[in-house]
């Protein structure tokens, strides 16, 4: 079955395709989960989405949450073979707790490995998922059905040494449908690991939590009204869309959640839970081995990074064509080879381009230090997503999606520091904020947007952040 694997990304990067290209040689071409053209090619390698923030789930505000998405644009309906984490590939999460812009200081590596199971008969159909009877737990009885199923290990790094958190932990099946998958919020809390000291990890199907009017971004800006801008009152309603249709809405997504304690990713310099912890910086990022033949059992040679993602945006709207693979391959401290590309951002161009509304275009030593430093006095450049984790979590139905940007109906400013560019959490609209920051003040003054402020389903207080996944057969895309 064809796979359908979409362009999403934050709502600004459309024009760059048909406007920015004939501006300047080295102008960024539009993307978004597939802003590479190598990662295009490799969507289990392709990382859509990376969250970073302290938990707001009761009870747990004293731990951090570190979410990577891939497989962008996961169609609930694709069997006979569903989507699966990629055994070849590796999948990790680095932080740096020093502030010296190299996030070698904590990491987590995550392996995957497939186990053929189930009944003769399907193993004979190649029919993986496909058997009765339903599924309802991931192991022993009521497991029969679950014919490829997978596993997957945990392992800290730190300071060169490695500590195996978990083993031979399971992945939930896809949400196929209500005959094989009856209960997947179910299946999903089975799934939900405790590891000690704090640490719990899940790793399966979720909804995709991006919201965005991908359509109309991609034909050039051409979004749903004209110009694209939000009333005040629509602006600070967080729970409706104003104009926008979210063609994202019934898309899934492959998750890697991990919660750990605060203190696990800061120790190293501040000692015992409970103190003034510093920012942190991190990145979620992808390998596989430099010698990979499709159809093999094991690939060889050295891994070799083929994706990272901190802050949202930067590969799709920031970058140039020219450079995206090299900038994927690239560790974040690498960082100052790119820098022309944040002090004279295309995207601004491109947006006043369209809508003949001034916009910062050069000189942007703000956007520069907002995205590749800890603060004014740091030398080093480096793209990674910044937490203070001094900074108390917004419980979820207090939080807004425009963080600090945010104002009520009568304009009142009621910022949410806990939002990105402080982390990032599912439901911050990157989406506008990008427009309006990178547009600059023109744009933050008249509330510039794609018209979506909610994802399609209300999002969950409690680990793992995310969803549960659209199932196969219900699932019609009725926008």
């Amino acid at each position: 079955m064809r796979r359908i694997y979409l362009l999403v990304g934050l709502a600004v990067i459309g024009a760059l395709v048909a406007v920015a290209r004939s501006l300047a040689p080295q102008e960024g071409q539009a993307a978004s989960h597939r802003e590479a053209p190598l990662i295009s090619q490799d969507p289990t390698a392709d990382i859509s989405d990376f969250f970073f923030f302290r938990s707001y789930q009761p009870g747990r505000e004293k731990r951090v949450e570190l979410i990577m998405d891939v497989i962008p644009g996961e169609e609930p309906s694709s069997g006979p073979n569903y989507y699966a984490f990629d055994p070849n590939v590796k999948y990790m999460f680095h932080v740096d707790n020093d502030r010296n812009g190299i996030a070698d200081d904590v990491a987590f590596e995550f392996r995957f490995h497939n186990q053929a199971r189930g009944t003769a008969a399907a193993a004979k159909l190649f029919l993986p998922f496909v058997a009765l009877p339903p599924i309802t737990t991931v192991k022993g009885p009521g497991s029969e059905g679950y014919g490829l199923r997978q596993r997957y290990s945990v392992t800290m790094i730190r300071n060169g040494h490695r500590t195996v958190l978990g083993s031979r932990l399971i992945v939930p099946p896809p949400n196929i449908g209500p005959r094989t998958t009856p209960d997947p919020a179910d299946l999903a809390e089975q799934t939900t690991y405790k590891l000690g000291n704090g640490v719990r990890v899940f790793a399966g199907q979720r909804d995709d939590p991006f919201a965005i009017d991908l359509g109309g971004i991609f034909d050039t800006l051409n979004l749903r009204r004209n110009p694209p801008l939000e009333t005040a009152a629509e602006d600070a309603d967080d729970s409706t869309n104003a104009f926008g249709v979210d063609q994202l809405s019934g898309f899934n997504v492959h998750s890697i959640a991990l919660e750990v304690p605060a203190s696990m990713l800061t120790e190293d310099r501040m000692g015992a839970e409970g103190t003034a912890h510093p920012r942190l910086g991190a990145y979620a990022s992808t390998y596989r081995r430099q010698l990979t033949v499709a159809g093999f059992r094991k690939a060889r040679g050295p891994w070799i990074q083929v994706q990272r993602l901190a802050n949202p945006l930067v590969n799709e709207a920031i970058i140039g064509t020219f450079d995206k693979n090299e900038w994927n391959r690239l560790d974040p401290e690498d960082e100052s080879r790119f820098v022309d590309y944040y002090l004279n951002p295309r995207l601004a161009l491109a947006l006043e381009t369209v809508y003949g509304v001034p916009a910062d275009k050069t000189n942007r030593t703000d956007l520069r230090d907002l995205l590749l430093k800890y603060g004014p006095g740091s030398r080093r450049l480096s793209e990674l997503l910044r937490l203070d984790v001094s900074v108390d979590p917004v419980p979820l139905a207090s939080q807004k999606r425009l963080g600090p940007l945010a104002h009520d109906a009568m304009s009142n400013p009621t910022p949410d520091t806990a939002a990105w560019p402080n982390g990032r959490r599912p439901g911050d609209d990157v989406t506008d904020v990008a427009i309006r920051v990178v547009g600059g003040s023109n744009y933050v003054g008249a509330r510039a947007a794609d018209g979506i402020n909610t994802n399609d389903v209300a999002l969950p207080n409690a680990f793992p952040f995310l969803a549960t996944p659209w199932d196969g057969r219900g699932r019609v895309h009725a926008n």
